[in-house]
């Protein structure tokens, strides 16, 4: 029930109890009022019936000394006094008229009978003394018939008091009965009103009203302080309080709500921060191997509940390879031929997962429980690999993250194949297409840097040509001399392995600079690239080409001799190889050649 209800129901009914009180303690104050108006008539009647007494004595004494005495004051006396009984018995008379009982009547007619009876006895004795019978009259006023009807008039008398008195008494005590039972019944409803007022005042304002007032300024306080911990209690009250409370509860759920919105605002604005990161991470990425471990690092900051790998495909565009992992994925083979994924061949994310109800990616394990995210990178019209997740169970983990896993794959494809364009060209600018070796330009550059360079250490050289490579073309076609000094490229690359860099000088002449590396390491080096080829067997198509020599020439910075000359006294010393018999590697530090053993 509200508060306004009860609130006018306690009103009316206070005001029905104070009216019922005010209606009480009007009965009692009329009764009060009865019981002084009884005491009152006992009292007037009392009075009047002893004045009746009292003349009807006077009127005795006056009519006796009269008639012993014979003065006329006691006459007039008598007379006087017999007037005032008379008076007195007309006004018992008028009490006939009022409200008496048969035994009060009873009593006042037996007076008024005496009255008459001792007043005729008197009057009588009275004129017989004016009359000259002073005996007669004196024997009258003193006689047994006198005493008697006085004694009868005064029992009388008393006999009408005592009835008199006895009604006053009841009629008191009727009256004061009555008055007592209003004034307890007024009473009985000023205390019930006063108990309606403090039960209504207990339970509205402290039981209904302050205690959950209390209660909800302590949530209201934790609310405002953004503790949405708190609880509220539903009491399924239907009044304002219960208003408030649901108003603080909707408060409350809003409050959460906007919490909630606000943490996953948070979270999405961390995660678009990471992928920026990650974005500036890839475009400061100066080569391809660089991508792996980056992209590693912030997938499982990214996406701790998901595991993964990065593929990147092959020169062939046929194979894909996993270059990096986070996590521990188990569902997919990290070698696998590009058409076994739906997300190669549609060129979109694939989601494989089997309450999906989509076809599954052919590189995963068949009934394994986990859901895989394929995401192809593609940029420039090529795709160039594939970001691959998965979720132990769930898909909707994978659902939650894929908007952002399909913009890293967007930048990651655009980074790899910026990352490729520029291998590519840079292979163009520093490499020779033919051989694969390093060009002219790369030598220079390298020479150049040999000669800036401040170290100790020494350095060597050795030109190399290829003797009689005139006749491969000649003999068996340019198609056949390309093959050759591929294979010359490809033995020296095997020998100089990582202690040397080998570049193609020119024509059918390369050049391979040996930093660190003395006078006796470079011949060494020389004499066994000069073997190697040498005894290597060259045949192109199924056909012999024969055996294949070269000539080199050395030159170091040992012994003082500067970097700057130093490709000078290389090509001096292959001149001079060549000169000697071509297949001997002649040093520029000696004038003799070495012959092959």
């Amino acid at each position: 029930m509200r508060i306004s209800t009860i609130t006018n129901w306690a009103y009316a009914i206070t005001v029905g109890l104070t009216l019922l009180s005010g209606a009480a303690f009007i009965f009692a104050t009329h009764y009060a009022d009865r019981e002084r108006d009884a005491v009152a008539i006992a009292w007037d009647l009392d009075g009047r019936v002893g004045g009746l007494e009292r003349a009807a004595e006077q009127t005795t004494e006056d009519a006796r000394l009269y008639v012993l005495k014979g003065e006329e004051r006691y006459l007039t006396a008598f007379q006087s006094t017999l007037t005032g009984e008379r008076e007195l018995e007309s006004l018992l008379k008028t009490l006939k008229a009022t409200d008496l009982s048969s035994a009060e009547l009873a009593a006042l007619k037996a007076i008024e009978t005496d009255a008459e009876v001792l007043d005729a006895i008197e009057q009588r004795a009275v004129t017989d003394y004016r009359q000259g019978d002073r005996d007669k009259a004196q024997g009258a006023l003193f006689s047994p018939e006198h005493e008697e009807a006085q004694t009868g008039l005064l029992t009388s008398v008393g006999h009408f008091i005592d009835l008199v008195a006895t009604r006053a008494q009841e009629d008191l005590a009727q009256a004061r009965a009555q008055a007592d039972l209003w004034s307890a019944i007024a009473k009985s409803f000023l205390g019930l009103t006063a108990l309606v007022f403090l039960s209504v005042l207990y339970f509205v304002l402290v039981r209904r009203v302050a205690r959950p007032l209390l209660e909800m300024s302590g949530i209201v306080r934790r609310l405002a302080r953004q503790d949405y911990d708190v609880k509220i209690s539903n009491t399924g009250r239907r009044d304002e309080i219960g208003d408030m409370s649901e108003a603080i509860q909707i408060f409350r759920d809003n409050g959460l709500e906007r919490e909630r919105l606000d943490a996953e605002r948070r979270k999405d604005q961390e995660t678009k921060d990471r992928i920026l990161q990650l974005m500036h991470r890839l475009q400061a990425c100066r080569q391809e191997s660089e991508l792996a471990p980056v992209v590693a690092l912030f997938a499982a900051q990214l996406f701790p509940e998901l595991s993964g790998h990065l593929f990147v495909m092959n020169d062939g565009r046929t194979t894909l390879a996993a270059s990096s992992t986070w996590g521990q994925p188990s569902i997919s083979r990290v070698e696998y031929p590009a058409l076994e994924c739906w997300g190669i061949r549609r060129g979109r994310a694939h989601l494989s997962h089997e309450l999906r109800g989509d076809v599954r990616c052919l590189h995963l394990s068949e009934h394994a429980p986990s859901a895989a995210l394929c995401v192809p990178l593609a940029a420039r019209g090529d795709t160039v690999g594939a970001l691959y997740f998965e979720s132990p169970s769930e898909a909707e983990a994978l659902e939650a993250a894929r908007v952002y896993i399909e913009l890293i794959a967007e930048n990651l494809a655009l980074a790899i194949a910026n990352l490729q364009l520029r291998d590519r060209l840079a292979n163009l600018a520093i490499k020779d297409p033919l051989t694969g070796l390093l060009n002219r330009r790369s030598l220079d550059e390298n020479l150049s840097l040999l000669r800036r360079e401040a170290s100790d250490l020494p350095a060597a050289l050795l030109m190399i040509d290829i003797d009689h490579f005139k006749r491969f073309n000649d003999q068996f076609g340019h198609d056949a001399g390309d093959y050759v000094m591929g294979q010359v490229a490809t033995i020296m690359t095997a020998i100089a392995a990582k202690t040397a860099m080998v570049h193609r000088f020119g024509g059918e002449e390369f050049a391979v600079i040996m930093r660190g590396a003395d006078k006796v390491a470079a011949m060494a080096m020389a004499e066994a690239t000069r073997r190697a080829i040498e005894t290597a067997p060259v045949t192109y198509q199924g056909r012999p080409l024969g055996t294949v020599t070269v000539s080199i020439g050395l030159a170091s910075t040992e012994d003082g001799r500067p970097s700057a000359t130093l490709m000078q006294r290389a090509d001096a010393a292959l001149l001079r190889a060549k000169s000697g018999g071509r297949n001997i590697a002649v040093s520029d530090w000696s004038d003799a050649n070495l012959q092959m053993a």
